[in-house]
């Protein structure tokens, strides 16, 4: 998981992963959860520049069969760590990707009671996995569920035969929401959907359709996100080369709040920009510990850690990472301790983004004053504002990022 504000530089992580008493002693003070990456993929989507590798990318150079044997070294050596300060029991894990439901059930089954016997999982547990739609069954999601998994967020992209194509997903336009019933009737408490907008080539009557499976699939969380083109992918290169048209800004203002008018009226409720639940119990617990500066442990290569203010991430090929834990060593690459300035601004970026919005007391005297001329300008709330708190409106929602700024030394 990468947050916000991380830059591609850092000290040495020291070769057994300790970290300063500072930060060991004050673990968990607000919220305790694991991520653990799976970096495998059956194929790579056109827009995908995530730290993944299909099986001819890694070359033979790393397998998925040892994969779960290689996190529970790290997790042995996250537990020798902490282990004069262990954190409290262990609130949200949650396995992303690449496709974590490549991996056989039984893996991830051995990763989940691994992190039990490690630290303990609290009683109401909130256990995610991101899945492909076409990379499970009714039967691995038996699986899953029998293990101890409670969540599962599946990419679903769009319901657009067409607009899948551009993006390079294998599953067809059906698949998704058929899995999100399976899901649900294999017992998840909670299952989301994830929807990419502004894809060149995509109808507003696309996206209409896409919402509307959404909600017809009965699922109680859905994520919605612009399409960003990164450097590097194939998606990039044909929009380099003529081939397709980059995104516009208004089509994908237009996409949001389209998003926004369908999920509000079904019961939804927006609880961070691109995020909506059915329920508060329906919020991503996971996401919000990151939001609200909880800790976690990152297992698996390119995973991004943040302890008591210490942040590290491991090296990224697959080989390299199983190569430093073979040898007794910490595949941390490098690591950060944040200033208080640094602390701050993440806060302020991060807390913003959410419904529930920030104090204005933690702003400067220029901030707060700049939160007045927001309100001004319909992109704070009113009464959020009277309240002594800056909460964004659903215009400030379409420019959360210039609002950040406005509000930040």
């Amino acid at each position: 998981m990468a947050m916000p504000g991380l830059l591609p530089a850092g000290e040495p992580v020291p070769a057994d992963g300790s970290l300063p008493a500072s930060a060991r002693t004050t673990v968990g003070a607000r919220g305790f959860g694991v991520y653990v990456h799976v970096p495998f993929c059956a194929s790579r989507c056109g827009y995908c520049d995530f730290n993944t590798y299909t099986a001819d990318e890694l070359g033979g150079g790393a397998s998925r069969d040892g994969y779960a044997d290689t996190v529970l070294a790290e997790l042995a050596l996250a537990a020798r760590v902490l282990g004069d300060n262990p954190p409290p029991r262990v609130q949200t894990v949650f396995v992303g990707g690449g496709t974590p439901t490549l991996l056989p059930a039984d893996d991830l089954a051995r990763i989940l009671d691994a992190v039990d016997r490690t630290w303990g999982l609290a009683g109401d547990a909130e256990v995610t996995t991101e899945a492909n739609p076409e990379s499970v069954t009714p039967a691995s999601l038996k699986e899953l569920r029998a293990a101890g998994y409670t969540r599962i967020s599946l990419g679903m992209q769009s319901a657009a035969p067409r607009v899948l194509a551009i993006l390079d997903r294998r599953h067809n336009a059906g698949r998704a929401t058929a899995a999100a019933l399976e899901a649900r009737e294999a017992g998840f408490d909670h299952v989301n959907l994830d929807l990419i907008y502004g894809t060149p080539g995509e109808r507003a009557e696309d996206f209409a359709a896409s919402l509307e499976q959404v909600v017809a699939a009965g699922v109680d969380h859905v994520s919605a996100y612009a399409l960003i083109v990164e450097d590097g992918t194939r998606l990039a290169g044909r929009m380099h080369r003529g081939e397709l048209p980059y995104p516009d800004d208004d089509v994908a203002a237009d996409r949001y709040l389209a998003a926004e008018a369908a999920l509000d009226a079904a019961g939804f409720s927006w609880y961070e920009v691109s995020n909506w639940a059915r329920t508060p119990a329906a919020r991503c617990r996971h996401n919000l510990l990151y939001w609200t500066g909880g800790d976690w442990w990152g297992l698996g290569p390119g995973a991004h850690s943040h302890i008591g203010g210490v942040r590290w991430w491991n090296v990224k090929h697959p080989t390299a990472y199983a190569q430093r834990l073979a040898a007794g060593r910490s595949p941390g690459l490098a690591r950060e301790v944040l200033t208080g300035d640094e602390a701050h601004m993440e806060d302020v970026m991060l807390r913003l983004r959410l419904a529930a919005g920030l104090p204005l007391d933690v702003l400067d005297d220029a901030g707060r004053a700049a939160a007045t001329r927001a309100v001004a300008q319909g992109l704070l709330a009113a009464p959020a504002h009277a309240a002594g708190r800056a909460v964004l409106t659903l215009r400030g929602r379409l420019l959360a990022d210039a609002v950040v700024r406005d509000l930040l030394p």
